[in-house]
């Protein structure tokens, strides 16, 4: 805004209203203006018509009280006035001898409000007085002073006034029927784009089309209108799409389509603000897979991937909309259970995911393979009640149930009181027998007596992110295993 503009908001007429004050005011000016000036022309005309009749009665006056005059004879005189001196054009008249003395005068009547109007427009328009002389035997012997009556011009002006009046109403009238039958087909098409213009900001209705127009030009612009709106469609409808995979990317893994750890601890977040609020129950699984550190070093990474995927089509599938399924990283998952009025369902879908993964894994080289999971539970408010706490807790129990038999469950209370620090170190071996040949030994917080070091294998090359490498020695972790 520049400096000394008005804040205020400027109040706009819409285009309908100026094109219709426009046309009425244009038709009007003209019709006044052509009537003013017929008017004034026809005034002129009549002015010097009356001026030139108002010579003649004159004339025709002198030779009528001649005689009258030289004989002196004032009623002869006057007679003679009021006979011919009483048309509607003669106001005053005066008959003067050749010495100079009035010998009658006639007068018209002025009365009421119509004569002061014809003696002012007499005023105005005519000449004060027209003299002729009475004329005998070549010798003046009088004159005759005759002033003109503003009658005739009186009711020209009027009649004019009125016909000029009644020609602008009626022009008024037809004015408004032609500017109004244009208007409409020149406004009515900008109505119609401005409404979809509106419902397009507004709304983001993008279907809405603008109709065809019966002029040319307003026409042309509602069809390069609805093509821009087919190329804003497009637009809108591949940023959506874009925007939706971006969102989808950020809250979910790549490659199981699961929730990723960012999103999942987000929901459990919220879960457990509003169990606080309706008292609900709420449960987090921890679920680690077995062996699959085998399966991935003999089978490949491939066939890593699709026991991944399927495992989690599995877990998706016991969950039937009931929960929230997360990946964590390699062959880590995770599930949160909300709002559960009873904290035993979660051990009941715990046990339906456990059991799904009792039906081999088809791979892509036609071999098949069985994983099992090993899931820890923790229930709020139960065994916790901060989301970190809560997924804490999930995975102590899970450590704990891997501990006591793989492709089990246990709750985080069956695992309270235990450090998953002061655990068995378990070597695994490649082989895919669910009960692989272990080595163990006991790891306390320093070197002890009868500990047994265990030298390093070499890893595998092209190991899976998380995954273990074969005979990695694992302290306080049975993952990739």
């Amino acid at each position: 805004m520049w400096p000394g503009q008005s804040h205020q908001r400027q109040f706009r007429l819409p285009l309908r209203q100026i094109l219709y004050r426009g046309h009425l005011g244009m038709a009007l000016v003209a019709i006044f203006l052509a009537g003013l000036t017929v008017s004034l022309v026809c005034l002129l005309t009549l002015r010097a018509y009356t001026e030139h009749n108002l010579a003649l009665t004159a004339r025709s006056l002198t030779y009528t009280v001649e005689a009258a005059v030289v004989f002196n004879d004032d009623s002869a005189v006057l007679d003679a006035l009021e006979l011919i001196a009483s048309g509607d054009e003669v106001a005053r008249v005066t008959v003067y001898n050749d010495q100079g003395r009035s010998m009658a005068v006639w007068t018209r009547s002025t009365e009421g409000a119509r004569g002061r109007l014809e003696q002012l427009v007499a005023t105005w328009l005519l000449p004060p007085e027209n003299i002729e002389p009475i004329m005998h035997d070549g010798a003046k012997v009088g004159e005759v002073r005759l002033s003109g009556s503003g009658g005739p011009l009186t009711r020209f002006l009027l009649a004019g006034t009125a016909g000029m009046v009644a020609s602008l109403a009626l022009t008024a009238l037809v004015a408004f029927y032609l500017s109004r039958r244009m208007v409409s087909r020149i406004v009515g098409p900008l109505e119609r784009l401005a409404q979809v213009a509106h419902a397009v900001r507004r709304d983001r209705d993008f279907a809405q089309r603008v109709p065809s127009a019966p002029i040319a030009e307003l026409d042309e612009l509602g069809k390069d209108f609805n093509v821009l709106l087919d190329e804003l469609a497009s637009w809108q409808t591949h940023l959506k799409t874009e925007n939706e995979n971006l969102a989808h990317q950020a809250s979910h893994d790549s490659l199981t389509h699961l929730s990723n750890r960012a999103a999942f601890e987000q929901s459990l977040s919220i879960a457990l603000r509003n169990a606080a609020d309706e008292d609900w129950h709420v449960a987090v699984l921890f679920l680690d897979g077995d062996h699959f550190k085998a399966i991935n070093d003999q089978h490949g990474h491939a066939a890593g991937d699709v026991v991944l995927i399927e495992t989690a089509a599995r877990i998706r599938s016991q969950l039937r909309g009931k929960g929230v399924g997360a990946r964590f990283g390699g062959d880590e998952f995770a599930v949160l259970l909300a709002p559960l009025a009873d904290a035993r369902d979660a051990e009941g879908i715990a046990d339906d995911i456990l059991s799904s993964m009792v039906q081999p894994i088809h791979l892509p080289d036609g071999t098949s393979v069985v994983m099992s999971l090993t899931a820890g539970i923790a229930i709020y408010p139960e065994h916790a009640r901060s989301p970190d706490d809560l997924l804490k807790r999930a995975d102590q129990a899970m450590y704990h149930a891997k501990r006591q038999s793989r492709g089990t469950r246990s709750l985080a209370d069956q695992a309270e009181g235990k450090d998953p620090r002061q655990q068995e170190i378990v070597l695994v071996s490649d082989s895919l027998s669910p009960d692989p040949t272990v080595r163990t030994m006991h790891v306390g917080p320093g070197p002890g007596p009868g500990a047994e070091r265990v030298p390093d294998a070499k890893p595998a090359a092209g190991g899976h992110a998380g995954d273990d490498a074969p005979g990695k020695l694992v302290a306080g972790s049975d993952r990739g295993t």
